[in-house]
């Protein structure tokens, strides 16, 4: 596989089969995507991948967060709050694209809120990585860790696995830090869901799709 068909076969998952991926196999990926670029050869990163019974039990804390009615708390601001124009339209899309390949009616909370905490079950995921950085870093270090998430996420294609990135694995942090090990100065930043894709599951229906290049990209001679 290239690097072409990589980016063209990788898509967001959210159905997965509970079979677990290889230590050896999960080391090898995050062993590569060292090499990713960054600012100053900074290396903003921290990540903590968590499996097994760590991971259940870290499923069941933010569960509990969530069902206890606890706010969010994420380190950095969300951008997505004041989304405009075309950027809220693409995300209004994406969620109508969900909700209705899940027969989900727009009028139907519980189902909703039901989909939405999925999110905080790794969608049934095996492993599960919380990305951080330093909490004294901004805008500019982000880029890197898109970078780093970017590179992780091919290197999953490239051998047949499923992931899906999660700005929401931010939102409730304290279950993160006391059972994963964060660096007590950083920010939860993302976290990545991933395994093997669930060929079955219906949500994996859905596919996103791009606005066309002439809308994102010019080109001056």
């Amino acid at each position: 596989m290239n690097v072409t068909q990589a980016m063209q076969s990788r898509r967001t998952i959210r159905g997965f089969k509970p079979d677990p991926v290889p230590a050896e196999v999960i080391r090898e990926i995050f062993s590569i995507a060292q090499e990713s670029p960054s600012n100053c050869n900074t290396q903003p990163w921290h990540v903590s991948v968590v499996s097994g019974e760590k991971r259940v039990a870290l499923e069941n804390a933010l569960v509990t967060e969530i069902m206890l009615g606890k706010k969010p708390e994420q380190a950095f601001q969300a951008f997505d709050q004041d989304l405009a124009g075309v950027y809220k339209d693409r995300q209004y899309a994406c969620a109508a694209g969900y909700y209705t390949t899940m027969g989900i009616a727009r009028e139907d909370k519980d189902a909703r809120n039901a989909l939405m905490v999925k999110n905080w079950q790794f969608f049934g995921a095996p492993h599960v990585a919380f990305i951080s950085m330093p909490k004294t870093m901004g805008p500019i270090n982000a880029v890197d860790i898109g970078i780093y998430l970017q590179s992780l996420m091919l290197l999953m294609v490239e051998r047949g696995l499923a992931s899906c990135p999660q700005g929401a694995l931010a939102f409730f942090p304290k279950p993160v830090f006391d059972l994963a090990n964060i660096p007590q100065d950083n920010g939860i930043l993302c976290g990545l869901s991933f395994g093997y894709a669930d060929a079955e599951a219906k949500i994996n229906e859905v596919k996103m799709g791009r606005a066309e290049l002439a809308d994102t990209v010019q080109f001056f001679d």
